[in-house]
């Protein structure tokens, strides 16, 4: 097998530089929480894929329905001949996802592909054209997806134009509000902004969806105050506008539930599922009202590979893989003891500015000074990189980068937890000069 040293050479020849990477290993296996590169060296995963691997790398169950159904059809395109786990998974997910009402599911291969569908439906619905998105929100980097995302390095600089009639306002980012309010004070002034934005940007019978994370992920796993998503549907309602919670990165049990927006009490028109949902393999899903989901005429929807059945059949594994293993009281068991570590950290640590999420799904805000709140974007890179020459995989968000996110495999084993906590704490340490 060949090194790293020699295949980053490769890589630099015959991979454009704009495929970014994390740093330079190379993956030869992977199991649970814990990656093996090609030097033989190991690295505990508090990436997940990018919130990918829920269930773990490799899960037994999942790899078994990979090759079982691998052996039986690899692929016959849904719209040439159809195949049971597209059928069976597209039931499973209109059961779980939050509303009591009848759903569909369209399935496709990746997050941005979920988006582009989801408002190609909202439109071909309502007979509107307008999307309104938000600040910090990230869905994707096709046209559309990379229009209706908020950060412009290095996710948009010199990829214009963009896409028309998308609208972003502010999102309910209470640690940095952008109105200059305090929760819960504020009576939700961000949502009810919603109204006023319809005076000063966009009529709302030219808007066909408003799009949102139910917690940002990019953005810096900002989770807005309790109310903010009921608030902005009642009016999304009110005007006949649909309303659509992209959970490609909170969903299928990143937050403690099957869906965040079960949290915050809401059943949106139409929900945005990928990452977690396929154990590793590309599948993304477009779960929506039934009548929403049947305004395109036959044609309008699909793809070649959409709803591959090798990923549908490990679809239907992560599913089972949660019901069997009680993975969403893993995951919040998970959360809660590293909120206690961390609310810790933070009684020693004065970069901690903020420590928010919902579940397992957390971040550290770090800062220069508690006072003004100044990010500390350079240290945290700073910190990532270290980590990584330590042995653990960790990623930054956040539109200063000084955000450190927690995306480690629900299955995480204990010491692999300790283990990598304490790279990052004695990490952090290091890099604000041992007093944090």
């Amino acid at each position: 097998m060949s090194s790293s040293s020699s295949l980053l050479e490769r890589r630099r020849t015959a991979v454009p530089r704009g495929v970014g990477n994390l740093c330079d290993c190379f993956a030869a296996s992977a199991s649970g929480a814990v990656i093996r590169d090609v030097d033989g060296r190991e690295y505990i995963d508090f990436v997940g894929g990018i919130g990918v691997n829920n269930v773990g790398h490799c899960h037994p169950d999942v790899v078994a329905a990979v090759r079982d159904q691998a052996g039986k059809l690899l692929h016959s395109c849904f719209h040439i001949a159809m195949y049971e786990p597209y059928v069976a998974l597209a039931e499973r997910l209109a059961a779980l996802t939050p509303g009591d009402f009848p759903k569909k599911t369209l399935f496709l291969n990746s997050g941005a592909e979920a988006v582009e569908n989801a408002v190609k439906i909202a439109r071909r619905a309502t007979g509107r054209q307008g999307v309104i998105a938000f600040e910090t929100g990230f869905h994707g980097r096709t046209l559309l997806a990379m229009s209706l995302t908020s950060k412009v390095n290095n996710y948009k600089r010199g990829f214009g134009p963009f896409a028309p009639e998308v609208y972003r306002m502010p999102y309910a980012y209470c640690y940095r509000c952008p109105m200059g309010r305090t929760h819960p004070d504020c009576g939700l002034a961000c949502a009810d902004h919603l109204e006023s934005f319809f005076i000063d940007h966009v009529s709302p019978d030219q808007v066909a969806c408003l799009i949102v994370e139910p917690l940002t992920g990019e953005g810096g796993f900002i989770v807005p105050p309790p109310g903010y998503f009921k608030r902005l549907m009642e009016i999304c309602h009110k005007h006949g506008i649909v309303f659509i919670a992209d959970e490609i990165q909170t969903g299928v049990g990143r937050t403690g539930t099957m869906f965040a927006m079960e949290q915050h009490g809401v059943a949106a028109d139409i929900t945005l599922v990928a990452k977690s949902l396929g154990g590793g393999m590309p599948l993304s899903a477009v779960v929506g009202r039934a009548e929403l989901m049947d305004a395109p005429d036959p044609g309008g929807l699909g793809g070649t590979y959409g709803g591959n059945p090798v990923s549908c059949a490990a679809g239907l594994a992560v599913l089972d893989v949660f019901e069997k293993e009680r993975l969403l009281e893993t995951g919040r068991a998970l959360g809660e003891s590293l909120r206690a570590t961390f609310a810790t950290w933070a009684d020693e640590m004065d970069c901690i500015g903020d420590i928010r999420g919902m579940g397992p799904m957390l971040a550290l805000e770090l800062v220069r000074d508690r006072a003004t709140r100044e990010p500390a974007g350079a240290e945290a890179k700073a910190i990532v990189a270290r980590c990584t020459e330590k042995g653990l995989l960790l990623l930054s968000c956040g539109h200063h980068g000084n955000v450190l996110r927690m995306l480690m495999p629900l299955v995480i084993g204990q010491d692999e937890l300790t283990r990598g906590l304490a790279i990052l704490h004695d990490t952090m340490s290091e890099v604000f000069g041992g007093k944090g």
